[in-house]
């Protein structure tokens, strides 16, 4: 195939393309540089099957020549407003990568005949009232809050790739991604991985909102982008949820890190805050991913740490 990844320089962006170049598919990367980092696909630059865009996916697109499959990927993803990439300091480009983007790259796969994936994600479930999460729960989300714009962006998102679908029978799918971690994340990206990790081998003491007990689900890339792939290729069109549905607490989660990083500062405490919309669990039902897709997460939580852990000293210590 040739492929059309759109925030091909993210953290996600740029995995999928190595994943979609080693099974021997070829691939166009799109991305503005706003959050995504032209080093994510330096070790790309001369090979033959990999081409880049470099464009704003809220404006026209236009590739030349035939295109296969789009993959859709491009938007602020970090909730964090101390972070330069956090979509609370990116409000209009991120409602405007999951509206106009999405309307955009349809309009490309409609052209082209090509199969389709939307990169949704668990924040479309809000703070939820059913645990795990599957795929038919509608959510439990505030649409003016302070994460309303990257919510609700792809909550539009999932209407508009599944109208498409329907009306125009465009061959889609939708994957529902849960927290991923691993190499490639932003130092700076204010998410609570790099943020512990970076914290920890500083040797400072681990920032916990609130008294630690909200639990989240965390995916190793590798597994992340497998489940991606499988998706992709499969017959599929209704939304996906790919995640590890292992649960930690944040506390534990803190500990761990202090542990394999040998960070003796271990914790401190804040107050939570108030409207931030932070969902106190998440944790996804991947029955679906297991019956259709025949996927499953394989790398412990320990061992995913470990290889993120390595990166991030190669760029902090």
């Amino acid at each position: 195939m040739r492929v059309l990844i759109t925030g091909a320089a993210g953290f996600l962006g740029s995995h999928i393309s190595d994943r979609m170049l080693k099974e021997g598919h070829e691939v166009v990367g799109m991305d503005n540089f706003i959050t995504g980092k032209p080093e994510n696909l330096a070790h790309l630059a001369g090979n033959e099957k990999f081409q880049f865009i470099r464009h704003d996916v809220s404006d026209y697109i236009f590739v030349p020549g035939k295109v296969d499959a789009i993959m859709h990927f491009a938007s602020p993803a970090s909730p964090n407003p101390k972070s330069p990439y956090g979509y609370p300091n990116l409000p209009i480009q991120t409602m405007k990568a999951g509206a106009l983007g999405t309307h955009n790259t349809l309009g490309v796969a409609l052209a082209q005949g090509a199969r389709y994936m939307l990169a949704s994600t668990s924040e479309i479930y809000g703070d939820p009232l059913e645990h795990p999460q599957t795929e038919s729960y509608w959510g439990h989300v505030d649409p003016i809050g302070e994460r309303s714009v990257y919510d609700e962006a792809k909550r539009f998102a999932e209407a508009l790739t599944m109208a498409y679908h329907r009306f125009h029978k465009v061959n889609t799918c939708i994957v529902r991604i849960f927290n991923t971690y691993g190499p490639r994340m932003h130092i700076d990206d204010g998410r609570v991985v790099p943020n512990f990790i970076s914290q920890a081998l500083s040797g400072e003491p681990l920032t916990i909102y609130g008294d630690g007990m909200q639990t989240r689900s965390f995916c190793y890339v590798d597994d992340l982008i497998d489940g991606i792939y499988k998706l992709l290729t499969s017959g599929e069109h209704d939304p996906t949820n790919i995640g590890n549905p292992v649960e930690t607490s944040i506390k534990e989660f803190a500990e761990t890190i202090n542990r394999l990083t040998g960070n003796e500062a271990g914790v401190t405490y804040l107050s939570r805050q108030r409207g931030s919309g932070d969902p106190q669990m998440r944790q996804p039902n991947i029955a679906r991913a297991q019956e259709k897709l025949g996927w499953e997460p394989k790398v412990a939580l320990e061992e995913g740490l470990r290889r993120t852990i390595e990166y991030f000293k190669e760029r902090i210590l």
